[in-house]
């Protein structure tokens, strides 16, 4: 599957943008580990992009059911980040912090695990506190151009970052390549995520972090669910920002459909 992807970035007339990310284990992120066995009952993570004969990246991710359908739960988890990348994508604007943003995204992850019941107390004082890094450990996005991560060579803290915005040092936190603030022309993936590590749900727990804003009886019933991603490209425009390349499905409805 992974190389029938690359077949249609060449087929294009170009290639892929990086090593596509093709795995039922998508709680790792950044998986590239190849011979992944899809699994009925699983969840599959697909984060793949091409670049264009003048080497223009894109970079976009779907998760969907190794079957047909997804379960239940899966489904549940599936609209909590549906609803944080739309809410991520509905904020971007010129003039406002990206890191304002990832702030936002991540809020509308912890109201959502809340209604589920494996989160608890505010969202906001809980992303304050930095209980969403149990589930969401890494930025919201990043620039993309000539690049998947376009200029982070040269330091995140110069591309990402100003004088006066310093990247935090903090878990979860300092994984924001970008945190400053939009301006037109520029172009960021959008890529909110749940990521359900036992190794850190069971690290978080023997250290008691965050007892006021999780369930852990709850997170522990999601430490063989894996992870789910959404992600998509956008360019900030004058007034707001418009959608790179054509709509993919993307609602689990849509998603379904095409398994079907």
């Amino acid at each position: 599957m992974a190389g029938g992807l690359q077949a249609i970035a060449i087929r294009g007339g170009g290639n892929l943008a990086f090593p596509t990310i093709l795995t039922v284990n998508g709680q790792v992120l950044h998986n590239h580990y190849g011979p992944t066995v899809m699994k009925e009952g699983r969840l599959a993570i697909c984060d793949s992009g091409a670049e264009n004969g003048m080497h223009y990246a894109g970079d976009m991710t779907r998760t969907f059911p190794v079957g047909k359908k997804f379960t239940r739960l899966q489904r549940e988890m599936y609209d909590i980040v549906l609803g944080s990348q739309q809410a991520a994508v509905d904020a971007l604007r010129p003039g406002i912090m990206f890191r304002d943003v990832h702030t936002l995204a991540a809020e509308k992850l912890v109201e959502g695990l809340k209604a589920a019941g494996v989160m608890k107390g505010d969202p906001g004082e809980a992303v304050a506190a930095g209980a969403h890094t149990a589930v969401f450990q890494c930025g919201l996005g990043h620039m993309m151009g000539l690049d998947v991560h376009d200029m982070e060579d040269l330091g995140e803290e110069y591309v990402g970052y100003t004088d006066e915005l310093k990247k935090s040092k903090e878990f979860g936190w300092k994984s924001l390549r970008l945190a400053r603030a939009l301006e037109p022309g520029f172009v960021v993936t959008i890529e909110p995520g749940l990521y359900f590590i036992p190794e850190l749900m069971d690290q978080y727990r023997a250290e008691k972090k965050f007892m006021d804003f999780i369930n852990y009886d709850k997170l522990d019933g999601l430490r063989d669910f894996g992870g789910i991603r959404i992600e998509e490209d956008l360019l900030i425009t004058e007034s707001g920002s418009r959608l790179l390349g054509k709509p993919l499905a993307k609602t689990a409805d849509e998603i379904e459909a095409l398994r079907s």
